[in-house]
């Protein structure tokens, strides 16, 4: 869904005090004595909206309203509708004229956060909008309003390979692209860890009306050291897990989340002979339980050759899909490759630079499965003429492990 907002003239705190934040600070106050447009650039859960609300915070558009619209939250056939409003009886349930979200935003600072995720076709109405300023609702057959708006745009997607493979407009990258900031990713500023994590337990504990939790310093080094696929999204969620812990005693590494520990510091026990992980022991590992008939219809879509975010990232966002689901795919996936992400992304027509924002997403949904039960499994001799993603049906019947 869209998410709309206005300003109450104070922006949304950006913690740090690392090299990189001090350039970016910087980098913000210059382009705020500007009403240039801006593209912020950073991979996902990095803080992008946080940065343009201190953009806008510290512009002359401060006193006017701030809307942020999440274009890959809102359906493709909505997004116009959305954007530049519709008139009554413009389509089914157009029960009343809707002035959309650039004249909600007009004086101050319309922010389109996942930029790269816009059609071809909305790109080239965006355009018309950014050369004009004319805002045309659904169902009028002439513009209606010209409106000034600072325009604030972000993606984590790389729209210069987007324009390469013809997904993305060269035309509307060079209008939109004046001003460019750059997030930088957690993992590139580690000194900064500390301090958001202290922000968010304190946060945490107070949403959640329990102390705050403490940190040994084995603990605190242990998420020093993290690499942090899902940035500050991913370091906030762990905040709150070990908040809701309410352990009423200092927190250890062996506290930390799963993930946070194998990374960092894998442990190690001593045994006979190792037993196979299977699914009961880890809670994200589903149980195989029969595939939706959705999960079903998208996985042969990807068999016969869609990818992966046209056809299951696209139906999650639209709440198609449960969450059930898209750990089954991902695990029915990791079968084929013996728990490899990086061969997943072919078996779902992915390329190669789409890894971290694969893994990220996976991590912000608790669907990145461990790989070990998928290595520990012997693999099969496939049989004549299989392919690379087998049917659902054969895969609902084998157990990771």
């Amino acid at each position: 869904m869209s998410k709309l907002s206005f300003s109450d003239f104070t922006a949304p705190q950006m913690i740090g005090e690392s090299a990189a934040m001090a350039t970016l600070r910087v980098q913000i106050a210059a382009a705020a004595r500007t009403s240039a447009k801006v593209l912020i650039l950073g991979e996902t859960g990095v803080g992008k909206e946080i940065a343009a609300r201190q953009l806008h915070d510290q512009s002359v558009h401060r006193m006017k309203p701030f809307v942020a619209v999440n274009c890959s939250g809102v359906p493709e056939t909505l997004l116009e509708s959305e954007l530049f409003g519709h008139t009554r009886g413009s389509f089914t349930g157009a029960y009343r004229d809707k002035p959309g979200f650039i004249r909600q935003a007009s004086g101050g600072t319309l922010f389109l956060d996942e930029l790269g995720e816009m059609s071809l076709r909305m790109q080239g109405v965006l355009l018309r909008f950014t050369e004009t300023g004319e805002v045309q609702p659904v169902g009028a057959d002439t513009p209606t309003q010209h409106v000034k708006v600072r325009l604030i745009t972000a993606t984590n997607r790389d729209l210069r390979e987007q324009i390469a493979a013809g997904t993305f407009r060269e035309d509307l990258y060079y209008r939109l692209n004046v001003i460019q900031l750059h997030v930088p990713p957690l993992r590139e500023r580690r000194d900064d860890v500390p301090l958001l994590i202290q922000h968010y337990l304190e946060r945490a504990a107070a949403t959640f009306d329990v102390a705050v939790p403490e940190l040994t310093d084995d603990a605190a080094q242990l998420l020093i050291a993290y690499g942090w696929p899902g940035n500050i999204r991913e370091l906030r969620n762990v905040a709150e897990r070990l908040a809701l812990r309410d352990a009423r005693r200092p927190l250890t590494a062996d506290d930390l989340p799963m993930e946070l520990r194998g990374e960092s510091a894998p442990k190690i026990t001593a045994a006979p002979a190792p037993t196979p992980v299977t699914p009961a022991q880890d809670s994200r590992t589903p149980l195989h339980p029969p595939i939706s008939r959705a999960a079903d219809e998208l996985w042969h879509r990807m068999a016969n050759g869609e990818d992966f975010w046209t056809v299951v990232h696209k139906a999650y966002k639209a709440r198609e899909l449960a969450r059930q689901d898209l750990a089954s795919l991902i695990d029915r996936g990791l079968q084929e490759t013996r728990g490899s992400y990086r061969a997943l992304l072919k078996v779902f027509h992915l390329p190669s630079t789409d890894y971290k924002r694969f893994h990220a997403f996976l991590y912000q949904q608790r669907c990145n499965l461990p790989v070990a039960p998928y290595r520990r499994r012997v693999p099969r001799t496939p049989s004549v003429g299989s392919t690379t993603v087998r049917p659902p049906q054969e895969l609902g019947s084998r157990v990771a492990g």
